[in-house]
């Protein structure tokens, strides 16, 4: 396997810009949502750049896209807590959109990406 340098990778520059995103837009919930949603959407967002970062410096392909996979689940956490977080009237719904956005964007890249990796 080649070794990948995470931090040349557009997916993970992105999750790194979609973390910063979510710590940012947490900090506006309500105090009572500390341990809540604020800890589970900083959790999700924290995990995609990290996971990317931990599998791209993993010996196998096969670890890596296994770590990408943990990046993809994250991004549908975050998906359905941002659903939830305008459902609740806590995002308006363009921030709400531009968040689902971002999300999609990631994904979408990640899934590129896990498909020009040579599993075997």
């Amino acid at each position: 396997m080649r070794q990948h340098n995470y931090e040349k990778l557009k997916i993970w520059e992105d999750s790194i810009e979609l973390a910063v995103d979510i710590h940012k837009m947490t900090k506006r919930l309500p105090e009572d949502e500390k341990f809540g949603m604020v800890s589970q959407m900083r959790r999700a967002g924290y995990s995609v750049p990290s996971n990317i970062a931990e599998g791209a410096c993993r010996n196998t392909e096969k670890s890596f896209n296994g770590f990408l996979n943990i990046s993809q689940g994250s991004l549908g956490e975050l998906h359905t807590q941002t659903i939830i977080c305008n459902k609740i009237g806590y995002l308006d719904d363009e921030e709400s959109t531009e968040l689902i956005t971002e999300i999609r964007k990631i994904r979408n890249g990640i899934h590129r990406f896990q498909n020009t990796l040579e599993i075997k």
